[in-house]
């Protein structure tokens, strides 16, 4: 199982462009809470951790209001997964370790 704890920077490349945040992750066992925060704002986040694989759910104001499902694989420092928006399809996510 990976260390997926503390501060990550993360990049979703988005239809309106690169978007920069910082993904914070404290788990408990086989499931994580946090915060994604970027230029969009700020959101919760409460996932579950399975093996080297973070899966949750994101609800996001801006640009409208949608629920974002969100995976990353840890692999030492590094996170690579992906962002899918409904309808609007499915972003690269990439990080590295804060």
């Amino acid at each position: 199982m990976a260390n997926a704890d503390g501060k990550w920077n993360v990049t979703v490349k988005s239809p309106l462009g690169d978007q920069q945040a910082t993904l914070d992750v404290q788990s408990a066992g086989d499931s994580f809470s946090g915060t994604f925060s970027g230029g969009m704002g700020t959101s919760q986040v409460n996932g579950t951790l399975a093996g080297d694989t973070l899966t949750w759910k994101m609800d996001i104001t801006v640009p409208m209001p949608m629920t974002l499902d969100c995976e990353a694989v840890v692999s030492g420092d590094s996170l690579d997964g992906k962002v899918t928006a409904g309808a609007f399809g499915s972003f690269p996510l990439t990080g590295t370790r804060a």
